[in-house]
C-alpha cells in the first residue's frame, strides 16, 4: 500500500504522517515513508534543485528530470520500501506537478498524465490536505526555516487551485482515488487517521496494539 499526502506548504501532512506513522507502528504495522524525490540522478537533482528555488527553466528539460527522478524512486526507492510494508510519501507526483504548473504556468492536466506513466509510483491513495492557505500561511510564519517561495501568500494561493485540479486530473488519468479534506482542527486530524489507517491496516486485522508497542 502506497500512500501520497499532498498539499500546500502548512496544511498539515507533516503532522499527519508523524501521527499515521505512531499509530501504525503502536498496531505493529511497518509504516515506513519517503519523500518526494529520490535524487539519484546528479542531472535530474539539478534541475530539482532548480524548480524548488523558483526558476522555471526550460520547460521540456524541467518535465524530462522530473520523470526520470520519479522513475528512479518507482524503482530503487518506493518498491523496495514496498517489499517491508506500507509506505506513506510525503508529497509525490501531485506536487510535482503542481510545481511545474506553477513556474511553467500550464495547465497541470498534461503534467499529470506525463507523470502518472511511472505506474509503480501510483499510490492506491492520495490524501489531498485542503486546508486553507490563510490558516497555511500562518503556521509557516511560525516555523523558524526560511520562507520558500511556494510558501509566498500568493504563490500558496495559486498552488492550492492547482492542487485541486490535479487531483481532478489525477483520478481521471489513472482511476484512483484523491481523498479531499482539511486538516484544521484535531477533529479533522482525528478523522484523517481513522480514514487512512483503514487501508494502512492488513486485511482482517484488528485494531488493537501490540503489548510491546503499548507500553
Amino acid at each position: 500500500m502506497l500512500l501520497a499526502l499532498e498539499g500546500i506548504a502548512g496544511a498539515g501532512k507533516s503532522t499527519l504522517r508523524d501521527r499515521l506513522l505512531a499509530t501504525a507502528h503502536a498496531e505493529g504495522i511497518p509504516l515506513s515513508h519517503i519523500g518526494q524525490f529520490s535524487w539519484l540522478s546528479h542531472s535530474a537533482t539539478r534541475v530539482l534543485i532548480r524548480l524548488r528555488a523558483g526558476h522555471g527553466g526550460d520547460e521540456q528539460e524541467s518535465i524530462e528530470a522530473a520523470a526520470q527522478d520519479l522513475a528512479l524512486h518507482s524503482r530503487f526507492n518506493i518498491a523496495v520500501a514496498l517489499t517491508e510494508g506500507p509506505v506513506i510519501a510525503d508529497r509525490l507526483t501531485l506536487s510535482t506537478a503542481c510545481l511545474l504548473a506553477l513556474l511553467h504556468q500550464q495547465p497541470v492536466d498534461a503534467y499529470i498524465e506525463q507523470l502518472a506513466e511511472q505506474t509503480q509510483a501510483r499510490p492506491q491513495l492520495t490524501v489531498l490536505l485542503t486546508t486553507a492557505p490563510d490558516i497555511c500561511h500562518t503556521r509557516v510564519t511560525r516555523r523558524a526555516t526560511e520562507r520558500r517561495f511556494t510558501e509566498q501568500p500568493d504563490a500558496a494561493a495559486r498552488l492550492a487551485d492547482l492542487y485541486n485540479e490535479a487531483a481532478d486530473a489525477w483520478t481521471k488519468t489513472t482511476g484512483l482515488p484523491v481523498l479531499n479534506h482539511p486538516c484544521t482542527t484535531h477533529a479533522d486530524l482525528e478523522a484523517l487517521v481513522d480514514t487512512c489507517m483503514k487501508d494502512l491496516r492488513p486485511t482482517g486485522s484488528t485494531t488493537t496494539p501490540d503489548k510491546e508497542a503499548s507500553r
